[in-house]
């Protein structure tokens, strides 16, 4: 395996994604000879299709919080973790496509529906289906045991491991209890705003941005007072970064994100974006709403009535609002952090990558 490096600038965005993806390349090169079921292609080609195109924002955050504590010297530890977390999170996109029946990841056929394209020619139809379901689930796991064979031959020191694994740990427990909750709230629509933003909370702003960076700075040895400026930071910021991908999943094209910006509102999902609508509606609007949201069937002139009150309520408007006070809060906590002047300039930029964004 090759040694990753950076430039000089140890926290430019380019860089970083680079360094990551020289890592998972090089990682899932020497698992290409892994026992495979017969025929092309093989689970770690699979994977590493399914890796390319991503934004890579939590590689990005492991990094700069890594630097933001004064880590210093080789970046190979830190960048191998980071690259592990991209892995982990491949292992729930696996997982939350079979969850969602989803079509489309990144303007491409899920994976679910790519195994199944595969098993055709040699499956029964009524087969099909089932077959490529479990493929993604079983590469979904590979892809997370996978993550953790990444952070243990990372070369942490055993201080260093000690540090990190309760971060990761706790990373892994609140995304699956934010999908959790997902799941449960999804088709069941509400007007409670405070729920939905529950659901953020722990399905995005801490698995997203808090926690890849308490796992960047453990691994250089950050204490409490850091990691909780880190928060001050990172929480806002993923409720934010939650907010515009609710709105790109409806005002969103398929060009820009990767996926219909029909699936969102035929799945009935209950975004703190629809629980502001259904809040400020009046009775034909609150009816139109329950009628068409989470209906399979529902086209593009349906889609367009649900837009329209979502821009007559103002929900559109007070989500806006609310990133942009959100992304205030995160710029905000960065004046009085005790972090190193580059980091601080990177977790800058980072929250414009976050909050302005098409895709």
């Amino acid at each position: 395996m090759t040694t990753p490096t950076l430039s000089p600038d140890f926290l430019d965005t380019d860089a970083v994604r680079t360094a990551v993806e020289r890592v998972l390349d090089d990682f899932l090169d020497t698992k290409s000879g892994s026992p495979a079921p017969p025929g092309p292609p093989s689970l770690s080609g699979l994977l590493a299709d399914f890796l390319s195109g991503g934004k890579r924002i939590r590689p990005l955050l492991c990094v700069t919080g890594w630097r933001a504590v004064g880590g210093t010297g080789d970046p190979g530890p830190v960048l191998r973790v980071a690259a592990g977390l991209e892995l982990f999170h491949a292992f729930a996109l696996l997982h939350d496509d079979v969850m969602d029946d989803s079509p489309v990841r990144r303007g491409r056929p899920t994976m679910h529906r790519t195994l199944a394209a595969l098993g055709a020619a040699r499956l029964t139809p009524e087969r099909i289906e089932r077959a490529g379901v479990n493929g993604a689930v079983l590469l979904g796991d590979l892809a997370l045991l996978w993550s953790d064979e990444l952070l243990h031959t990372a070369g942490l020191t055993p201080a260093q491991l000690a540090a990190v694994l309760p971060p990761l740990s706790a990373m892994r427990t609140e995304v699956m209890l934010g999908q959790f909750l997902d799941l449960e709230a999804t088709g069941v629509l509400t007007d409670d705003v405070e729920a939905t933003l529950t659901v953020n909370r722990y399905k995005t702003a801490t698995y997203t941005v808090e926690r890849p960076l308490h796992i960047g700075a453990a691994v250089a040895g950050a204490g409490p007072a850091a990691l909780d400026a880190l928060s001050r930071y990172a929480l806002p910021l993923g409720e934010a970064f939650q907010l515009r991908d609710d709105l790109l999943g409806v005002y969103g094209t398929a060009e820009s994100t990767g996926k219909s910006p029909l699936d969102d509102l035929r799945a009935g999902k209950n975004t703190t974006l629809t629980a502001l609508a259904l809040r400020a509606a009046d009775r034909v609007q609150d009816a139109q709403l329950r009628e068409l949201l989470g209906d399979p069937l529902l086209d593009e002139k349906q889609a367009a009535i649900v837009r329209e009150i979502f821009d007559a309520t103002g929900a559109r408007e007070t989500v806006e609002r609310m990133i942009e006070d959100r992304r205030q809060r995160a710029l905000h906590a960065l004046d009085t952090a005790p972090f190193t002047p580059d980091a601080v300039a990177a977790l800058r930029r980072l929250a414009r990558l976050a909050t302005v964004r098409t895709s």
